[in-house]
């Protein structure tokens, strides 16, 4: 093994300390500034919201470097195969592209192919890519993506394969360049990491410490999107609610929202927030600021206390319920989304049955729902697991019937009615139905002449199905 790889390490990952973090400020080297000349990228993206907006930086940083963006992976010299580590499926998707790839290799031995990401962090998978896939010559992780063009420098000038990757509680960088996949909606990061430590997650692993950029440097940002035109913000982070804790100010998400309301953005979304932190500045931000779109997504993701207990995420079955049927008290009309694990290790019938009972209880809009899958470093992949794949298969089934019975259920209300939709533009199914979402974050398709990406328009619902509304644009100046 080469001494000068930087390989991942859970043990170092798991570190945690009070101290601030680091901020620095990012500037491109000049010898790396014509590097791409004539030369094309391709970024292919995995996993969470976190994970798009990191692509959109990888994009920024190839476009200084002199790269153009192409639309076809067998046009590219430089792929990049940016990773989600949160399911082994997930893990499983990304290691089958990478062997597709080895045929372009074959026919291009100048093509750079690299992997970067959360499956990037985790120490058994780059062994194993270092193993079984020689046709990587890049492996980047989570804290060093502006080490990027560094590493892209030194392939092309020794041919030799890099390999670094950071586990570190991580710092914050500003400064850095980003080309938005978007036109009309961007993903601002407002903090990164995770300290709530979940059982079966590997986030806090692969995404370091919990770490807060700085007020003025998210306003900045998206007073920059208001001016290029964007309508919506989603502001990004592992955990939201938990904005400000560890700059030791007393500044919390709520005030952070408030903020971001004054920019005059015209709407505002957040993923994701824990019930954990969820605190009455939030509710009365959310509340008084018509520009924050009306969902919220509140991962509960079991109905067990014993589950929830060994998950360790810090509620019971009841504080969630209180939290949750407070919000719906306080915030009429808003559409509520969940995550939910099933066949955690050990889940009975019992607490199985729990789960089904709080969607009765919440009725959820839609909820994201996943059979357990063992992360290797986590508590939860060491404990012993005595329920078989097909009960955990059949629970799935039952727990997506009933959500999808409450989305119909949530849905029917909006049937006659006319919502405003920020089009995204046409369908991917029908060339001649446009498609957005409404301020409840409802897939909206919908038939209308002279429509642009990018307008607010408003539809008259006059299908409903459970997890899309099918409508007409009603004729007026609504640009």
């Amino acid at each position: 093994m080469k001494k000068d790889y930087i390989l991942p390490s859970l043990n170092e990952a798991r570190k945690r300390n009070k101290e601030v973090s680091d901020k620095l400020s990012f500037s491109l080297d000049n010898r790396y500034r014509t590097l791409g000349e004539g030369k094309k990228y391709f970024i292919i993206t995995h996993g969470c919201q976190a994970n798009q907006r990191d692509s959109e930086t990888m994009a920024g940083l190839l476009d200084q470097m002199g790269y153009q963006m192409c639309d076809d992976e067998k046009d590219a010299d430089v792929i990049l195969i940016n990773t989600c580590a949160v399911r082994q499926n997930a893990e499983e998707k990304v290691l089958g592209e990478v062997g597709a790839l080895k045929r372009l290799k074959k026919e291009n031995p100048d093509l750079i192919i690299g992997i970067g990401g959360c499956m990037a962090q985790e120490e058994e998978t780059v062994r194993t890519i270092m193993e079984k896939y020689r046709q990587v010559d890049i492996i980047f992780g989570t804290h060093n993506i502006t080490s990027l063009p560094k590493l892209l420098y030194d392939v092309c000038m020794t041919k030799e394969r890099k390999i670094e990757v950071f586990s570190k509680m991580g710092e914050i960088v500003e400064s850095v360049p980003v080309t938005r996949f978007m036109s009309h909606k961007a993903w601002v990061n407002i903090m990164y990491g995770c300290d709530k430590f979940c059982s079966y997650c590997i986030v806090p692993y692969t995404r370091g410490k919990e770490r807060s950029r700085y007020r003025e440097d998210i306003i900045y940002e998206v007073n920059e999107l208001v001016a290029q035109g964007y309508k919506e913000v989603c502001l990004l982070g592992q955990n939201v609610n938990a904005y400000g804790k560890d700059l030791k100010i007393d500044y919390t998400f709520g005030n952070l929202l408030n903020d971001v309301a004054r920019t005059g953005i015209q709407r505002i979304r957040f993923m994701t927030s824990h019930p954990w932190d969820f605190d009455d500045t939030m509710i009365k931000a959310i509340r008084n600021n018509p520009n924050i779109m009306p969902y919220i997504h509140l991962p509960i993701q079991s109905g067990n206390t014993q589950i929830l207990k060994k998950m360790n995420r810090r509620y019971s079955r009841e504080e969630y319920f209180e939290l949750f049927d407070k919000l719906k008290a306080q915030l009429p009309g808003f559409a509520f989304t969940t995550d939910i694990i099933v066949g955690f290790p050990n889940e009975s019938d019992e607490a199985f049955e729990d789960t089904l009972s709080a969607v009765d209880h919440c009725r959820y809009d839609n909820a994201f729902t996943f059979i357990y899958s063992a992360r290797e470093g986590t508590p939860a992949a060491k404990m012993e697991d005595t329920t078989d794949r097909k009960t955990k298969e059949e629970r799935l089934q039952r727990l997506n019937e009933k959500v999808a019975y409450y989305a119909n259920l949530n849905n029917q209300k909006f049937k006659d009615q006319i919502v405003e939709v920020l089009v995204d533009g046409l369908s991917k199914r029908n060339s001649k139905v446009y498609s957005g979402y409404s301020r409840e974050n409802k897939l909206v398709n919908f038939t209308g002449e002279d429509i642009k990406t990018g307008d607010i328009v408003k539809v008259r619902i006059n299908e409903v199905m459970s997890f899309s509304l099918n409508g007409e644009a009603i004729r007026e100046d609504s640009h």
